[in-house]
Order: structure tokens, then sequence, then C-alpha cells
């Protein structure tokens, strides 16, 4: 396990503050001990430092992940956020968007979110921005990016995407094969 190098660190951090914004401090000096993002054949991974010494007694070549993948790097350079993440995420989201019952077997099978199966959504809630999706219940199904702004959802019409959808949770039985 590697050190991400600063470019990578800063494409990393952007794209974890368009859900969380400055709460990344929150991920890394936990009460619990200390926190570190490592990478390894382009994975990120959110560990534990105590976790991360006993591994580095380890063979490298005989590990396959340490800690939670949070995501990917693709071959452009592009940081894909995974939904393995999603469990340290979604109690820091600045942005939310809860979905009606009806809606959710729809999110969960990887389509964007319609106005008519929006429940409700976080004031100031600009365009473009990432937004965790929760059900009514308040259940962390999801990352999206919002399609259109706070304001914009109120007065559109009930057939037009308000959420495109970035990862959800069925991923993990879609792609459960390259979530690891």
């Amino acid at each position: 396990m590697k050190q991400l190098t600063d470019e990578r660190m800063k494409i990393f951090f952007e794209k974890l503050s368009k859900y969380i914004g400055q709460n990344i401090k929150l991920l890394i000096d936990r009460s619990d001990g200390k926190y570190c993002f490592r990478e390894k054949k382009d994975r990120v991974y959110y560990v534990s430092e105590k976790v991360l010494n006993m591994g580095s007694m380890m063979n490298p070549d005989n590990i396959i992940s340490i800690g939670t993948c949070f995501g990917k790097f693709t071959k452009s350079g592009k940081f894909r956020i995974h939904i393995t993440s999603l469990d340290y995420l979604a109690p820091y989201a600045q942005h939310k968007m809860w979905i009606k019952p009806a809606a959710e077997q729809q999110f969960l099978y990887g389509h964007n979110i319609l106005k008519s199966g929006l429940g409700r959504i976080t004031e100031s809630t600009t365009q473009y921005q990432g937004v965790i999706v929760f059900s009514m219940s308040d259940v962390p199904l999801g990352f999206g990016v919002a399609a259109k702004s706070t304001t914009e959802c109120k007065h559109t019409d009930p057939l037009s995407v308000v959420c495109f959808n970035q990862a959800d949770i069925g991923e993990f039985i879609r792609c459960e094969d390259d979530l690891i």
C-alpha cells in the first residue's frame, strides 16, 4: 500500500468534497484513532493507522486489500467513487435527497431519480452538486449528482430527471466482482 501522490490526493479530495465538503477532516481525525487513505492498484482504501501498521508486517504481494475501498482511479485519471464508502460518507453529507418508497427500486436498479419519485431535498442544493440519496426512513441508498437545483425541482415537470445515479447499493449484487 502506498501513499497517494499530491496530484491524485487533490483529485480524490475534490471528489469527496462534492459530497461531504469540509467534513473530510472528520474522516481522518476520529475519536477512535487516526485514519488515512492508501492506494493499491489504482484503488483508494480508507484504513486506520493501527491496522496499516499491522499490515506492513506482511508481504505486499499477499495483501489483496486492507481497509474499505472508497473508489478507484480510471485510466484517464479521474476518480470514481464506490458504493462501499457510503456508510462512511452518509453521516457527513451536506446535500441530501430523500426518495419515495415507490422510486427506491428504480434507483437501486441503477436508474436516475425523477421528480415524481423525489420526497424531499436539502435546501440550497445547486445544480450538479453531489448528493447522498436516502430512503424516506433515512437509510442511505447511494450517491448521485443533482440534475436540478432545489428551486428548479419545485417547479419542474414530474417526469424530468432531478438526480443522476452515480452509485447505489444495488451494485453489491450487480457488480460484486468489481467492488474489492
